[in-house]
């Protein structure tokens, strides 16, 4: 392989999507050879076994009295100057713009021009965030001041240069699966336990925020079960949980909706599905829309964000107009009704979450961006046919 790197991650261990792609690629990283320093404030929950190459410093924060708030960011900047020097890192790279992109600008301004800083944009530190008067000035600042800078969608790149005025370069870097994991799986004998032969099973999974739509999710659901017998699998916890708890009872379908809570092993939970349903009001990018695509599962969702990156409607899944339940019920129904189509659907999901969305892809892209910034040369990049 091309020089190894001495890498820090930062990102926020135990939350969404960011924390997983942060994780998964640094575990990545590590079996290339490079040796990733994993920097937060607990260990992040898909670390998973020991690697000789993986190491994580936890950052505590200082309850010292006058503290009104503990200064979080400040302990966090000093940990990550103290762990580059210490282990004399390359570079930085830290999922989200605040506070960890800021932290790690204070960091290179202890340590020295020579620790380079990638900051990666996930979503809401953009599109909420970024919106918020009292943060925008901080957060482009610390885009500006980054060596690197990637999102995970074209989408957005385009919403960080609206909302932010940001012109420098932001590369595209998406989101990805191991395909080592993620691939269909056979679940035959749980699904027995779940549904009834004749019963479809529909799925979502999310972390249960408004942003997530859940109610229109039951909808859809109400709306197909009117059509054909189905079971409809909710999967993650969250703080509109409760109010989904009312509405099902409300709508009188506590016999067809499981609750499953968080699932670590994700890739044989949705192996269960016929059909995934993403029916958000904003998705940066999706994440377990393409884990549902590398197991051969389609997604029936909203044409919002950077969803449309990620399906090819009427190949990968459908999408239509946010809140437009009736359309997204009429596509779920035609996807169970017709075995063929969606035997060429699965089999296309699959297909193109390993061309273009494969770990190795994308880990390779990482790579790339970290040589161009310390001004190394980089290896070439990978062929999307050598994933399948």
């Amino acid at each position: 392989m091309h020089n190894p790197l001495k890498i820090g991650i930062t990102c926020y261990p135990t939350l969404g999507g960011s924390g997983v792609v942060a994780t998964e690629l640094g575990k990545l990283l590590a079996e290339k050879g490079h040796e990733v320093h994993f920097i937060t404030h607990s260990l992040p929950f898909r670390l998973g076994a020991f690697h000789r190459n993986l190491f994580y410093h936890e950052v505590e924060v200082s309850d010292y009295y006058v503290f009104k708030y503990p200064p979080y960011d400040l302990s966090l900047a000093s940990k990550m100057a103290q762990v580059a020097q210490m282990q004399n890192l390359d570079l930085l790279h830290v999922h989200y713009a605040v506070p960890h992109a800021i932290c790690a600008y204070l960091a290179k301004q202890m340590v020295g021009d020579r620790l380079k800083v990638v900051t990666t944009l996930h979503g809401t530190d953009i599109t909420i965030l970024g919106q918020d008067q009292s943060l925008s000035d901080i957060i482009r600042l610390a885009i500006d001041k980054s060596d690197a800078v990637t999102a995970v969608s074209m989408d957005l790149i385009k919403q960080t240069r609206e909302l932010l005025g940001i012109e420098r370069d932001i590369d595209l870097a998406y989101n990805f699966v191991d395909k080592r994991v993620y691939y269909p799986r056979d679940v035959a004998a749980w699904r027995r336990e779940i549904a009834n032969p004749d019963e479809a099973i529909l799925m979502h999974i999310s972390n249960f925020r408004p942003v997530k739509r859940v109610g229109d999710v039951l909808d859809i659901f109400a709306n197909v079960r009117r059509r054909r017998p189905a079971k409809l699998l909710l999967v993650g916890e969250g703080p509109e949980l409760s109010k989904v708890h009312c509405k099902v009872r409300n709508m009188g379908l506590e016999d067809s909706v499981v609750f499953l809570g968080k699932q670590d092993d994700v890739a044989q939970v949705i192996s269960l599905a016929d059909v995934l349903l993403l029916p958000s009001e904003k998705e940066s990018f999706g994440l377990v829309a393409l884990e549902g695509m590398a197991c051969g599962v389609p997604t029936v969702g909203s044409d919002t964000g950077g969803i449309p990156e990620l399906i090819t409607h009427g190949e990968t899944g459908f999408l239509a107009p946010v809140g437009d339940v009736e359309k997204m019920a009429d596509y779920v129904d035609a996807l169970l009704s017709d075995r063929d189509m969606y035997a060429r659907m699965s089999e296309a999901c699959v297909r193109r979450a390993r061309l273009t969305f494969c770990n190795d892809l994308i880990a390779a892209e990482y790579e790339r961006i970290y040589y161009r910034v310390l001004g190394l040369p980089a290896p070439e990049p990978l062929e999307p046919a050598s994933c399948l």
